[in-house]
């Protein structure tokens, strides 16, 4: 395997010395973190081998107030649809896998398409994450004529519409990833799944192109060359040492910030789930339980603090509850990962046509209605990619403290329209009423303006944004 930012030695050797860590060396970190400017590997490992239950409350708080210094208390909704779940991947942790026959194959045809995409604008979605299996049929044409597809769905609200599709899709070379790009897409997404290179081999059998382990460790770098400066990075905790998994992460943003001057737009941590037919996901050796699931969470938000981190219906409600408060900034509601089961409302789980099980089966409605009790601010904005502050220029506003101040007036209208259009009785009377508390944040002269632009929402004016 050629030689690539993942060395494994350096990576143990790291944990390894930062076993037993004393509370003093933690605090260092710690203090060092507080600058908001992330953190080195040495200090990473420290703070993931620490087992002082009190530092770890420090460590929680400081996630915490990074969390809202950079994001305010806003939390992005987005809607998953997977488009098709062929695979020519024998990846042995997925139902998707070929050599599971248990899995109904099925691609949505346009007309399943348009009825998926109008049931989540029913919803209130305006982001929309298209997931494509990896498989020959699913090349960069069918890609872009489905995200064109999907970006024509108009429902009967005043505005019922995606602004924003977001892809999650096997690697692709810089030629096709530039065709990507010209199809109007946000984030384009890819996980390694696991950064240990010898447990990855163990994991995707060589004989589809996903068993090379630098060619899908580069994918994000490809598509950087080819224009997607917004990129996102995952890994599947569960398949290896959680531990390692986060320094992994780490390597990457850090090699992506060194190559082309900005890391990854957002990062996911899921966590493997049960699914049918696939042992694996239930007695694979590394399952991560919840306490270390926070744990990661926290320590992901201290070491790159400017990333947006996404955390998914895979996990109970409660649990999601208890990580928005650890650095959370993008979750998805009313999720329905069944190929066509948006459409099949009724269905919760399709275990025969998913890749996973979801455990936070609520509507968005629900969902919505939550974050508002906890005090933190749904937002259904997409302004950034509209205005092209992606990449390098999104990353410059986050670090000089300008994010929050530009992205929270566009989180209460586009939540304003949310209530107006979509919510339920209850969820409303409880959205106004965050809103108030949030304008109350505002200075004079920016709540004055939103003020304006609320008064507009009212009405009848949609998609208001700066």
């Amino acid at each position: 395997m050629p030689d690539t930012f993942i060395h494994v030695a350096d990576i143990e050797r790291l944990l390894a010395e930062a076993k037993h860590p004393e509370p003093a060396r933690v605090r260092d970190a710690l203090e060092h973190a507080r600058a908001a400017e992330g953190l080195t590997p040495a200090e990473v490992a420290a703070l993931l081998q620490n087992e002082d239950p009190e530092t770890w409350e420090e460590i929680f708080a400081l996630a915490r107030q990074i969390k809202l210094d950079i994001y305010g208390r806003r939390i992005v909704l987005f809607a998953p649809l997977y488009v098709a779940n062929h695979c020519a991947n024998d990846c042995l942790y997925c139902a998707f896998r070929a050599s599971n026959h248990e899995v109904q194959r099925r691609a949505l045809s346009r007309e399943e398409l348009i009825e998926e995409v109008r049931e989540i604008e029913a919803a209130g979605h305006k982001r929309l994450l298209m997931v494509y299996g990896e498989h020959p049929r699913y090349g960069i044409d069918y890609m872009r004529e489905t995200i064109e597809t999907a970006y024509a769905v108009k429902t009967a609200l005043p505005c019922g519409e995606i602004r924003r599709i977001n892809v999650n899709a096997a690697p692709m070379n810089v030629a096709d990833y530039r065709l990507l790009k010209d199809a109007g897409i946000g984030t384009y997404q890819v996980f390694q799944e696991t950064y240990h290179p010898g447990r990855y081999a163990e994991l995707h059998p060589a004989r589809t192109r996903k068993g090379d382990f630098a060619w899908r460790l580069y994918a994000l770098h490809r598509a950087q060359e080819a224009g997607l400066d917004d990129v996102a990075v995952g890994a599947l905790l569960g398949l290896y040492d959680w531990r390692f998994e986060i320094l992994g992460l780490l390597h990457h943003a850090l090699d992506m910030e060194a190559q082309f001057g900005v890391g990854p737009h957002t990062v996911s941590f899921p966590r493997l789930q049960p699914a049918l037919n696939t042992p694996f996901a239930e007695e694979s050796p590394y399952l991560v339980a919840d306490d270390d699931f926070k744990k990661a969470i926290a320590v992901i938000r201290l070491m790159v603090p400017y990333t947006g981190m996404i955390l998914t219906c895979r996990e109970q409600p409660h649990l999601r509850r208890e990580a928005f408060a650890l650095g959370v900034s993008q979750i998805d509601g009313g999720t329905r990962i069944g190929v066509g089961g948006y459409a099949e409302a009724a269905k919760e789980n399709i275990p025969e046509r998913q890749q996973f099980t979801i455990s936070d089966t609520r509507s968005l409605d629900d969902v919505v209605r939550e974050l508002a009790e906890l005090g933190y601010l749904p937002s259904f904005c997409t302004a950034c990619y509209r205005l092209h502050r992606t990449g390098e220029t999104f990353m410059g506003l986050a670090k000089h403290g300008h994010a929050k101040i530009t992205c929270q007036p566009n989180a209460v209208v586009t939540f304003k329209e949310y209530l107006l259009d979509y919510a339920s009785r209850e969820t409303r009377f409880l959205g106004e009423q965050l809103i108030e508390e949030e304008l109350s944040r505002f200075a004079d002269k920016d709540r004055a303006a939103v003020r304006a632009k609320l008064a507009r929402i009212e009405a009848g004016e949609r998609d208001l944004f700066e």
